[in-house]
């Protein structure tokens, strides 16, 4: 499957080993994530200033993230698509590379449900999900 993953998840998922570590385990070994430059640039930003993490390890992640996960570019869409500017940008790379799954934990996006036909989920929605498929 083709899965896009919000920055949030993979912030999570480089943060610590919980869910999100696993999600991103999983999605790496059984499907393709698909992320855009903007969303490299927050994560790179996010690890930074948040987590506090060091440069160079900040860089090595984005350099991981570019060799292993599809890097596309995103449509522009009508800001009015969704209420911050930042999800508009993952709701057009979702136009562009027409994903399985949108994995977020961002309430603007997970209030919308589906983009189109794409359906918005939660970390532990897909993992359910991918759990019942690999019983």
């Amino acid at each position: 499957m083709r899965i896009i993953l919000d920055t949030n998840v993979i912030l999570a998922a480089f943060a610590g080993r919980g869910l999100a570590y696993a999600l991103f385990e999983l999605c790496l070994e059984k499907h393709e994530i698909i992320v855009s430059e903007h969303i490299l640039s927050e994560v790179q930003r996010n690890l930074q200033k948040k987590i506090r993490m060091p440069k160079d390890k900040v860089l090595m992640i984005i350099e991981y993230l570019k060799e292993y996960c599809k890097v596309s570019n995103y449509k522009r869409l009508d800001k009015e698509a969704c209420r911050d500017m930042d999800d508009v940008k993952i709701l057009g790379l979702s136009e562009v590379v027409k994903p399985d799954y949108i994995i977020t934990g961002d309430k603007d996006l997970l209030v919308l449900k589906k983009f189109h036909s794409v359906p918005i989920i939660t970390p532990r929605e897909f993992w359910e999900i991918s759990k019942s498929k690999r019983t």
